[in-house]
């Protein structure tokens, strides 16, 4: 899958283009869109929590940061043993698992504040009233997209980037 930002200057040709691309066959749930607190989008697809922040991101980090943290820990308890107690190999999988879910948490929590950095590029134009409109879509099907957009909004600014597997 790829990512298509399509930045438009106002609101009435972000609805244009996403019926257009609705009518092509992109359904609506692949169509996502950011626009400045003073604008009113409720007609357009809005981005949810994935799109505009880095969950996803700190999702994965903090799991394998967590996981080896938890292994390590397993390694440490089940060689020098508190109190005299008799650890097996089980000790280390339990604190492995412990910490890949121990930091999974919190960094998902920490990452659902933390904007997407790929927005940054488009913080100024969208601060100045025009919509960003992202657009997944296999990538077969982007040069096509992309003169579909262009043929009837020539206005609109396009980039790409191929969009995390989910």
């Amino acid at each position: 899958m790829r990512r298509l930002y399509c930045l438009l200057p106002d609101i009435e040709s972000s609805k244009a283009v996403v019926s257009e691309l609705e009518e092509s066959g992109i359904p609506e749930r692949h169509l996502h869109a950011i626009a400045g607190l003073a604008q009113d989008i409720d007609d357009l697809p809005r981005a949810g929590l994935l799109q505009k922040t880095e969950l996803l991101h700190g999702l994965v980090l903090g799991s394998l940061l967590g996981l080896l943290a938890g292994f390590l820990g397993g390694l440490l308890v089940m060689n020098f043993p508190p109190a005299g107690l008799v650890l097996g190999r089980e000790t280390v999988v339990v604190c492995s698992i412990a910490g890949a879910v121990l930091g999974a948490a919190v960094s998902t929590l920490i990452s659902s504040h933390e904007h997407s950095h790929q927005l940054d590029a488009f913080e100024e134009a969208i601060e100045e009233g025009q919509i960003l409109l992202m657009v997944d879509i296999a990538a077969g099907k982007v040069a096509q997209t992309k003169k579909m957009i262009l043929s009837h909004h020539p206005e609109a600014e396009i980039r790409e980037t191929a969009r995390p597997k989910r």
